[in-house]
């Protein structure tokens, strides 16, 4: 398996929070409980980013996983 994240889709995911609960990311674009991590990086040399969220709210988490803000959406998927 490659190092390199695949890209899942070219826009965010909008995605419901709880305050205090602890998410992980999916940076390796390999899950398939997209947006978040299901264990298929192992091998990869990619692992999920864990967040708390800070209050419950609707964010907008990376799809293309070329964002410099992970695991949120800073707009990158524009240029792809």
């Amino acid at each position: 398996m490659s190092d390199k994240p695949v890209i899942t889709q070219k826009q965010p995911y909008e995605t419901k929070v709880e305050a205090g609960k602890t998410y992980y990311w999916c940076a390796c674009g390999r899950s398939k409980s997209q947006p978040f991590c299901d264990g298929s990086h192992k091998g990869t040399g990619l692992e999920p980013v864990a967040f708390t969220a800070e209050r419950t709210a609707t964010v907008y988490l990376c799809g293309c996983r070329q964002t410099a803000d992970q695991p949120f959406c800073d707009g990158t998927h524009s240029a792809l």
